[in-house]
C-alpha cells in the first residue's frame, strides 16, 4: 500500500475473509486487504505464524525479549569501532557491567571483518562473546584482531562475558601468603604446615568440588603429604606433593579432601597465575637455610598440578607401569586393567587436557583414548565407582566405559584409598543432559506456538499410573521423539539394575572376587530404617535452608518460607513405608544416578560414574538399597532439565515474564510424561527379564517412588545450598509440587 497506509493497516490476522479483521463486505472496506501472491493473507498472517516457532513473528518475539533482558541496549552508552570494511557496522554498548557487541552487515553479500578490541576506551581482549541467540560461545578474544564472517545483512549480538574457568573454578580469591625457613618443601614441615594447613579452607572454599560452602569450619590439618618427583619434557623434574586435607566443622562430620600441588617461582610463577589464577593454593616465599650471602629469598606459588600435562602423564605412567611411590604418609600404587594393556605401545603420544565439565572431581583426557578421574573428597575405603565398574566388567556389561586402571593410597594394613580411576575413552555426542536439554529446547518452541496455550491435564495421576498405559497421539505428537529415547533410557537403566544383581563374582583381572553384591530382600526393619534416614535427611535440609535464608534471592526466599512452614508435611509424607510390609529386593545400585552420568552415542545410552552421592559418607553410598532410588534420581534430573530449559529459554527471548507461567505449565506436562515413560521402559525390562526387584504392586511402587523422590529432591537441596545457591529454586519447587502432588491423589492404604 502507498504513502503511510503499509504501517496503519492491522495485520493480517487469519486466513479467513477480509484477513480476519473484519466482517464487512470487502468493497466496503477502507483499504484493500492484501492479495499479492507472494503476500497474500491467506499464506501471511499471525495465526499462520504463531503456529511456527521459526516465523518472523517469534523471531521478533524472541529479539525484544532480549532487548528487554539486557539493559545496555536501550540504556548504555554507544561507543563505535572502526573496521576496515566500511560495509559493517560494529559498535559496544556498556551499562553497570554488562558489555554488548553488535556487529552488522550492511550489504547484500557475505563479508569479512577484522575487529580491533583493543583499541577503544576499554580493552576487550581476554573476554568471552556470548551470541545472545543462541547462547553459544565464542573463542575467547585474543591478542590479534578478531575475525568475523557475516552472511547477506546478516548480524550478531554478542555478550562480553569473563572467561569461565576451567573445573578448578570458583570466585577468585587473593591467595594467602606464607613465609618459610627452607626450600618448598618446609611448608609440609612443622609449624608451616599448621599454617598452610590454616589458610586451605580459603583455597577450597571457592572450587566447584568443594562440597562444604555452606558449612562453617572449625580446624584444618594436613593429614598427609606424600611428595613425588614428576618428569617434565624440558625442565627436568617437577616437585609434587600430594595433600590430605582434613576438615572438621562445627556440625556434621570431618571431611578429607586430596590436592596435588606443585612449586613456581620466577617467571614460570607469573605464567600460572596468568593463565590459571584459581588454580593458585597460596603465595610462597622461602628463604634456604644456610651461610653467607648465597641464601637468598625466593618467591613464588604452591598451585594446584592437575593444571601440569607433565603430571598428568605421571599419573598416567604411574597406573600403566605398576609403579608404587613412597612416602612418610604412606604409599601410592597404580594398578592396570586388561584394557589398557592394548594402549600401552601408544600412551606416550597421547596429550592430556585438563576437562571442562562441572564435576564434584576432576577429570583428565587423553587424547580420544583414555580419561582420569581424580577424586578430590577422599575416605578410607574402596571407591564404589572403582568396585562396581570391576563388578560390571566381569558381568560383561557393555554400556560403562572399560575400566582402565586406578590409583590408590596404602596405609597401614587397612583398606586402601582410592586417588583416582582411569577408564577407556567412550565416543560421544555429549551427555544425555545436554541431548535432554536440546530435545526440551525444540519441545518448547513447538508448544509455545499452540493457540489455547494450556497442556492438556494428566488428571492428578501419579508417575506410576501414568507408566501404565500408554501415551495417546496426542501426547506423542506434543513432546515429540524424547518420548523414545526417555523410553530406552529406561530399559538400559533396568538392565544396569539385572547385572548389578546378578550376584557376587570373579573380577577377571587378577583381583579376589567383588564380594558384598548378592541381591537381599527387603525386611521390616529395612523398611524402618529407610524411613527414619528420609526423616533425618529432611530434618537436616530444612534446619540448613533455615539458617541460610537470609542468604537467598527474594523469590526463593519465599519459596523457602512457604516450605519451611510445611516442615511437618514434609516429614509425614515418608509415614506410608511403614504402612506394609514390602516383597521386593535391595542391591548395590548407581548412587548418584541422574541425565549427567549417562552419555548419549547417538544411537544408545552409556552409564558412567558410580561414585554415589558425593555429600553421603562412603560407607553409606556402598549400602544395597532398593533400585528404584537410582529411578528417582533420573526423574528427579527430568525436573531439572525442564527447568534449565526453561531458564534458557528465558535467556535466549523466547519466554517472556508474561508467558512464563505457560511455559511452567507446559514444562510440567513434557516433565511428567517424559519420566511417565521412563518407568514404562523400566518396569518393561524387568518384566521381560522375570526378575523381581520391586514390589508387584503398583501401590507399594508408588509409595516407594514418592519417598525416593521426596527423599532426593530433599538431598538437592541440601547440595544446591552448599554448591550453586543460584539453583535452590529447582528442589524448593521440586518439594512443594511432591506434596501436592501427594495430596491431590491418595495412596491405597494411607489410612493404615
Amino acid at each position: 500500500l502507498g504513502d503511510r497506509n503499509g504501517v496503519r493497516t492491522p495485520m493480517q490476522w487469519s486466513p479467513d475473509r477480509n484477513a480476519g479483521f473484519s466482517r464487512a463486505n470487502p468493497q466496503k472496506l477502507y483499504l484493500p486487504v492484501i492479495i499479492d501472491p507472494e503476500y497474500h493473507f491467506e499464506a501471511i498472517n499471525v495465526e499462520a505464524q504463531q503456529s511456527n516457532p521459526h516465523s518472523l513473528l517469534w523471531w521478533t518475539r524472541r529479539l525484544i525479549g532480549l532487548r528487554k533482558r539486557f539493559r545496555a541496549f536501550g540504556r548504555g552508552s554507544l561507543e563505535l569501532l572502526h573496521p576496515e570494511n566500511h560495509r559493517i557496522l560494529a559498535f559496544v554498548r556498556r551499562h553497570e557491567g554488562e558489555r554488548i557487541l553488535m556487529v552488522a552487515n550492511l550489504s547484500r553479500f557475505v563479508q569479512r571483518v577484522e575487529l580491533d578490541l583493543a583499541a577503544g576506551s576499554e580493552d576487550l581482549r581476554g573476554l568471552e562473546p556470548v551470541e545472545l541467540m543462541g547462547g553459544t560461545r565464542f573463542p575467547r578474544l585474543a591478542e590479534a584482531p578478531w575475525e568475523l564472517t557475516l552472511g547477506p545483512h546478516g548480524f550478531y549480538w554478542f555478550s562480553l562475558e569473563a572467561p569461565r574457568a576451567i573445573e578448578l573454578r570458583g570466585e577468585q580469591a587473593a591467595p594467602a601468603e606464607l613465609a618459610v625457613a627452607g626450600g618448598p618443601e618446609a611448608a609440609f614441615r612443622g609449624e608451616a604446615r599448621e599454617r598452610l594447613a590454616a589458610v586451605l579452607p580459603g583455597f577450597l572454599r571457592h572450587r566447584r568440588w568443594f562440597s562444604g560452602k555452606a558449612r562453617e569450619v572449625r580446624q584444618a590439618r594436613l593429614a598427609a603429604a606424600l611428595p613425588f618427583g614428576v618428569n617434565e619434557d624440558d625442565e627436568g623434574r617437577m616437585a609434587v606433593w600430594l595433600l590430605l586435607v582434613e576438615l572438621t566443622y562445627t556440625e556434621g562430620e570431618a571431611e578429607t579432601y586430596a590436592i596435588p600441588v606443585a612449586w613456581a617461582a620466577g617467571e614460570r610463577a607469573a605464567e600460572l597465575a596468568a593463565e590459571h589464577p584459581n588454580a593458585v593454593v597460596a603465595r610462597l616465599r622461602t628463604q634456604p637455610r644456610g651461610g653467607g650471602g648465597e641464601a637468598r629469598a625466593e618467591s613464588g606459588i604452591l598451585y594446584d598440578a592437575l593444571v601440569e600435562p607433565a603430571f598428568a602423564r605421571f599419573l598416567l605412567g604411574t597406573i600403566a607401569g605398576k609403579r608404587a611411590i613412597k612416602g612418610p604418609d604412606g604409599e601410592i600404587v597404580g594398578v592396570p586393567a586388561p584394557p589398557l594393556a592394548a594402549l600401552r605401545a601408544g600412551l606416550a603420544a597421547l596429550e592430556p587436557h585438563l576437562g571442562r565439565a562441572e564435576q564434584s572431581n576432576s577429570s583428565v583426557l587423553f587424547g580420544d583414548q583414555l580419561i582420569l578421574k581424580l577424586f578430590r573428597k577422599v575416605e578410607p575405603g574402596v571407591n564404589p565407582d572403582l568396585e562396581i565398574g570391576r563388578f560390571l566388567a566381569a558381568q560383561g556389561f557393555e554400556h560403562t566405559p572399560p575400566l582402565a586402571g586406578w590409583l590408590e593410597l596404602r596405609r597401614g594394613r587397612g583398606e586402601p584409598l582410592t586417588l583416582a580411576i582411569l577408564h577407556a575413552f567412550v565416543p560421544n555426542r555429549g551427555d544425555a543432559w545436554s541431548f535432554t536439554l536440546d530435545a526440551f529446547g525444540r519441545y518448547l518452541e513447538r508448544v509455545m506456538t499452540r493457540a489455547e496455550r494450556v497442556p492438556p491435564a494428566t488428571d492428578g495421576r501419579s508417575l506410576v499410573e501414568l507408566a501404565a498405559e500408554e501415551p495417546s497421539e496426542e501426547v506423542r505428537e506434543l513432546v515429540g521423539l524424547y518420548l523414545g529415547s526417555a523410553h530406552h533410557l529406561g530399559e538400559r537403566t533396568a538392565d544396569m539394575h539385572l547385572a548389578l544383581a546378578a550376584g557376587g563374582a570373579a573380577t577377571g583381572d587378577g583381583q579376589s572376587a567383588v564380594s558384598g553384591f548378592a541381591p537381599e530382600p527387603f525386611t521390616s526393619l529395612y523398611q524402618r530404617s529407610v524411613y527414619q534416614a528420609m526423616r533425618s535427611l529432611a530434618g537436616r535440609s530444612l534446619r540448613l535452608l533455615r539458617s541460610t535464608l537470609g542468604r537467598l534471592e527474594d523469590d526463593d526466599r519465599g519459596l523457602a518460607a512457604a516450605l519451611l512452614e510445611r516442615r511437618q508435611e514434609v516429614l509425614d509424607r515418608f509415614s506410608p513405608l511403614l504402612s506394609r510390609k514390602m516383597e521386593a529386593l535391595r542391591l548395590r545400585t548407581h548412587g548418584d544416578y541422574h541425565l549427567g552420568q549417562v552419555l548419549y552415542t547417538g544411537r544408545d545410552f552409556v552409564i558412567l560414574d558410580f561414585e554415589g552421592e558425593p555429600l553421603r559418607a562412603l560407607s553409606e553410598r556402598r549400602i544395597k538399597r532398593s533400585p528404584l532410588r537410582d529411578v528417582a534420581g533420573m526423574v528427579r534430573s527430568l525436573d531439572y532439565a525442564a527447568h534449565a530449559g526453561i531458564d534458557a529459554a528465558r535467556r535466549r527471548g523466547l519466554v517472556t515474564d508474561d508467558h512464563l507461567q505457560i511455559a511452567e505449565a507446559w514444562g510440567r506436562f513434557w516433565y511428567r510424561w517424559s519420566a511417565a515413560e521412563l518407568l514404562r521402559g523400566y518396569f518393561g525390562r524387568l518384566a521381560e527379564a522375570g526378575v523381581e526387584l520391586l514390589p508387584a504392586a503398583a501401590a507399594e511402587r508408588r509409595i516407594l517412588l514418592d519417598a525416593f523422590l521426596l527423599d532426593k529432591a530433599l538431598y538437592e537441596l541440601a547440595y544446591e545450598l552448599g554448591n550453586r545457591p543460584e539453583c535452590v529454586r529447582i528442589p524448593l519447587r521440586g518439594i512443594l509440587g511432591l506434596i501436592e502432588e501427594r495430596e491431590s491423589a491418595a495412596i491405597p492404604g494411607d489410612a493404615e
